[in-house]
């Protein structure tokens, strides 16, 4: 059973019967640039009540709690970022050389959540780890460095007057606050992957300005990030810019991407995702395609087509993307024949079949059939006139998951002889780096237009799972001299890179 399908049912069955909780990224988290000092009410998203020390006393030990949120000096804390990092803040209080900790350096459950003198102990350092939250901003774990446990009303509970303590991390709305006065700092010269906590299958475009991010949910909606500064998408808000309906969104929605084509009314954004029909099955899953109503990726987007194969739809197909050549347009995505090989099929406009789709690339390698024979995921880059198509191989199940790359040699597209398989995978695991499984990629341009960007997801460690929580990370390649791309190796998440050429914010 192809592993990507088997992955979807079981998710989807998991999820009908159990809650899906997400533990958020542990640290390190990406740096945001130069830190600064700010200051800010926290409301935590299970009740929207405010932290506050209690009428404002003054006292050492007094526990935090959580009250209807009012414009008072007792709910609003400075943040002071702690020197040589980046994502660590001792919490002022409204009582001159007092600061948010936890009691006796305790890292047991339930230890309370207290004001004291301050002291620089790691008991009154807490990471600002982001937590993604639909229709919002700024939200956040606040997590103990001492105990990596975080901020929480006693219980999860939502009643005012609850009294705080710290709990493990996760996602559930009881764990994250909003930070409305929230402030990165005023660089973004540099940034530190990832970009994205859950961003598996990533597309990112930078356009008019401002970069945005779409990834695998494996949920009824598809959501988009903007962000004016490549590092800023971390935080950004997450939207839902469509929400599926039958028979196009039964399932999981993974592997969307936008692209800006030129169909009837001129040019218009045209988002292509995988995602099943009703009633849900194995061989449900197909690639649709949505449009939009002007020029902003953002959409409003409506739907356009099931991008069906005219003549053989008969087994599911995943990863749509579009492939410009020679003045004509096709869709590739992978299906399974078996093994999962790389198809394409000719359109005659961004939602409709010419043709029927023929085998682009068969794994067959060593390295592409590793957990088993895949190649997914395929990608176009151009660069001085010539074309490549870059593609995920081996199952994502496995650390090993990677890119393979094949050249355009010019004849038909359509023909597997126009093309040449590069014999060794061009980007994959760097295990002295801690990046395994890099994969599922695009590809973009600085906002200069002077440096290639390539966007991926990948995994912290070897047993991590092919799943949502994969992160999404981006770093610049270069060129070789013969112009094939050089994609380098995956950078670490402790390095620090510069930002994409030309950027503002």
């Amino acid at each position: 059973m192809p592993y990507r399908a088997w992955l979807a049912r079981s998710l989807t069955i998991c999820l009908m019967v159990t809650p899906f909780v997400v533990a958020p990224i542990a640290a390190p988290t990406p740096a945001l640039a130069a830190p600064v000092v700010f200051t800010s009410t926290a409301v935590n998203r299970n009740g929207s009540n405010c932290m506050e020390v209690p009428d404002g006393n003054a006292n050492n030990g007094v526990q935090l709690v959580q009250r209807g949120c009012v414009s008072a000096a007792r709910q609003n804390f400075t943040f002071n970022p702690v020197a040589g990092t980046a994502d660590q803040y001792t919490i002022a209080t409204l009582t001159a050389g007092k600061c948010v900790d936890i009691f006796g350096v305790s890292t047991a459950d339930n230890a309370t959540v207290i004001q004291w003198t301050c002291n620089g102990g790691n008991n009154q350092k807490f990471r600002l780890v982001p937590v993604a939250v639909t229709g919002t901003d700024k939200t956040f774990n606040l997590q103990a460095v001492h105990s990596n446990k975080c901020i929480v009303p006693a219980g999860g509970a939502s009643t005012v007057n609850t009294g705080l303590v710290q709990l493990p991390c996760s996602t559930a709305s009881s764990r994250v606050w909003r930070l409305a006065g929230f402030n990165p700092g005023s660089g973004g010269s540099t940034f530190r992957n990832p970009l994205d906590p859950q961003g598996a299958d990533p597309w990112l475009t930078f356009y008019n300005g401002f970069y945005y991010l779409a990834a695998t949910t494996w949920n009824r909606t598809i959501t988009m990030r903007r962000s004016s500064t490549l590092g800023g998408l971390w935080t950004a808000q997450e939207q839902v810019i469509f929400n599926l309906t039958n028979p196009n969104g039964a399932g999981t929605l993974w592997a969307p991407e936008f692209h800006l084509l030129n169909g009837p009314n001129g040019q218009r954004w045209y988002l292509y995702y995988t995602a099943g029909r009703e009633p849900f099955n194995l061989n449900s899953q197909r690639i649709h395609v949505l449009e939009s109503a002007g020029l902003d990726p953002m959409g409003p987007y409506t739907f356009k087509a099931d991008m069906l194969d005219p003549t053989q739809d008969n087994t599911w197909e995943l990863d749509g993307s579009i492939l410009q050549l020679n003045g004509q347009l096709y869709l590739m995505g992978t299906f399974f024949n078996g093994s999962q090989p790389t198809f394409i099929r000719p359109l005659s406009n961004p939602w409709t079949a010419s043709g029927t789709r023929r085998i682009l690339i068969q794994p067959t390698l060593s390295w592409e059939t590793q957990g088993g024979a895949v190649a997914e995921g395929p990608v176009q880059l151009n660069h001085n006139g010539r074309t490549f198509v870059v593609y995920s191989a081996s199952h994502c199940s496995t650390p090993n998951y990677k890119l393979g790359m094949i050249t355009y040699n010019g004849g038909d597209p359509l023909l597997q002889s126009s093309w040449t398989k590069s014999p060794n995978p061009v980007f994959q695991r760097n295990d002295a780096n801690g990046v395994f499984g890099p994969g599922h990629n695009g590809f973009f341009k600085s906002p200069d237009g002077t440096e290639d960007w390539i966007v991926y997801h990948a995994n912290a460690s070897a047993t991590a799972p092919c799943d949502v929580n994969r992160t999404t990370r981006a770093q610049k390649f270069t060129w070789n001299a013969d112009g094939t791309p050089n994609f380098g190796v995956p950078q670490a998440l402790t390095t620090v890179m510069a930002s994409p050429s030309g950027q503002v914010g």
